[in-house]
C-alpha cells in the first residue's frame, strides 16, 4: 500500500512539473522542423559573415604584405619606451631610423633593434615569395610597447625595514606594411 502512495505522488509531481507548451516552444519546433542540410548552410552563412565582419574590424592584424617584429622583457619602464614609438608610429621606416638614430634616449636603441628586425623580416618575406619589395615605400603600420613582467627587488630602508623595487620592461611589437601608390 506504501508502495502505491509512493507511485502516486510521483505521478503528481511529474504533471506538476511539466512544461506547458509555449509560443517560444512553437517556434523553435518549427526551426528544428527544417532539414540538417539547411540548418547546416544556414550556419555557415552565418559563420562567413561574422568572419568577414571580424575580418573588417581588425585592421590592427597584419595581412600576409605586412612584417611583423617583437622584443620582449626588455629592461625599460614602458612609460619611457612609449615616449619614443609615438614618435615614429606612422611614419616611412627612413625617416623613423633616422630619428631612433640620433636619439638620445636609450629606449630609441632598443625599438631601433626591432624596427631593423621587422625590415628584415620583411626583404626575407618578399625573398621567399619571390617577390619585389621597395624598402623605401615600408611604413611603420603599428607601433606599440606593452607591460612585461616585473622583477621584484627590495632595497633596505631605516630602521631595519626593507622597501620594494618594483624593475619594468616592456614587450615592443612593430607592424610595418607597404604604402601603395608609390
Amino acid at each position: 500500500m506504501a508502495a502505491n502512495a509512493k507511485q502516486a505522488a510521483s505521478k503528481q509531481t511529474a504533471k506538476s512539473t511539466a512544461k506547458k507548451p509555449t509560443l517560444r516552444d512553437a517556434e523553435e519546433s518549427e526551426t528544428t522542423a527544417a532539414p540538417p542540410a539547411a540548418r547546416k548552410t544556414a550556419a555557415l552563412k552565418t559563420a562567413a559573415r561574422k568572419t568577414a565582419a571580424r575580418r573588417s574590424t581588425r585592421d590592427d592584424a597584419p595581412v600576409r604584405a605586412d612584417s611583423r617584429a617583437f622584443q620582449r622583457s626588455t629592461r625599460q619602464s614602458p612609460y619611457k619606451m612609449r615616449l619614443v614609438i609615438d614618435q615614429i608610429r606612422g611614419k616611412n621606416v627612413n625617416d623613423a631610423l633616422g630619428l631612433l638614430k640620433f636619439s638620445k634616449k636609450h629606449a630609441a636603441k632598443q625599438i631601433e633593434k626591432v624596427l631593423n628586425s621587422a625590415v628584415a623580416n620583411a626583404e626575407y618575406a618578399a625573398r621567399k615569395d619571390k617577390e619585389s619589395l621597395d624598402v623605401d615605400t615600408l611604413y611603420i603600420k603599428r607601433a606599440i610597447v606593452n607591460e612585461g613582467p616585473k622583477i621584484k627587488r627590495f632595497m633596505p630602508a631605516a630602521q631595519g625595514r626593507a622597501t620594494p623595487i618594483q624593475k619594468r620592461t616592456s614587450h615592443v611589437e612593430i607592424v610595418i606594411g607597404a604604402r601603395e601608390g608609390k
